[in-house]
């Protein structure tokens, strides 16, 4: 293959203003980082929640839960996306459509719409997470609080929930992980992230190989790092006897 390869494309200028390739690519992976982080607090959150009240003995709110997460994981996120930013906001009062569509800078309100979809869906396998690890627990450990005079809720708060997310560290870090490989999405909306960003590098200066290559090496390294201090996490929080501790 006859290609010129050129890895100082990235400190010449994009020919818009005094702006480099390489500042593309920044700007890109900030936006992406704020997606996930932000969709994550979102899906971390709700999907606790979810995940308690599936596991109640409450059947109304653990049908509830259900049925969200039925939903939210067998529709496409691209099918999702497209309906937080192009037919949710018709749907709401004029003054918020209003301020949603013109009030708003085109990137932020494509922000919040990825943010808000990302975040939802994950929330459904957040709480699939969460339902298993409160299910894995024994028995005796709610009954034991309950003994020692605790109410429901103290009972999750104080025993169940703090040794659930122990055992549940590995495949919350695939789902932290997911995020920030799903937030790629973002540019079908017009979102410069990362990935939007190495398409127009590529398109721009004609090194397309360049542009995937640095784009790859930045979601390897950023998805790596994430994974090494979810271990980290993983060995400092493991309780010896539970699923976490890998026999530690």
């Amino acid at each position: 293959m006859n290609y010129n390869w050129d890895w100082g494309i990235f400190f010449k200028s994009t020919g818009i203003g005094s702006e480099t390739y390489l500042d593309w690519f920044i700007a890109g992976l900030g936006w992406t980082v704020g997606i996930a982080l932000t969709a994550w607090i979102i899906a971390l959150v709700l999907g606790s929640l979810l995940g308690v009240m599936r596991t109640l003995p409450n059947r109304l709110l653990s049908g509830i839960a259900t049925v969200y997460v039925e939903i939210f994981r067998n529709v496409p996120l691209l099918v999702q996306l497209f309906i937080w930013y192009f037919l949710v906001p018709d749907l709401l009062p004029e003054s918020l459509e209003l301020w949603f569509k013109q009030d708003l800078a085109p990137a932020t309100s494509a922000f919040l719409s990825v943010v808000v979809c990302l975040g939802l869906f994950t929330a459904a396998r957040v709480c699939e997470q969460v339902r298993t690890g409160i299910q894995a627990l024994p028995v005796g450990q709610g009954s034991a609080g309950k003994a020692l005079g605790f109410s429901l809720p103290q009972v999750y708060r104080h025993v169940l929930l703090p040794q659930a997310f122990r055992i549940i560290i590995p495949p919350l870090t695939n789902e932290f992980l997911n995020v920030f490989k799903n937030s790629s999405v973002a540019s079908l909306i017009g979102l410069m992230e990362l990935l939007a960003q190495t398409k127009q590098t590529a398109e721009f200066s004609a090194h397309l190989f360049e542009a995937f290559t640095l784009a790859t090496l930045i979601y390897f390294t950023l998805n790596m790092s994430l994974v090494l201090l979810m271990r980290f996490i993983e060995r400092k929080v493991a309780v010896p006897g539970l699923i976490s501790a890998g026999g530690k």
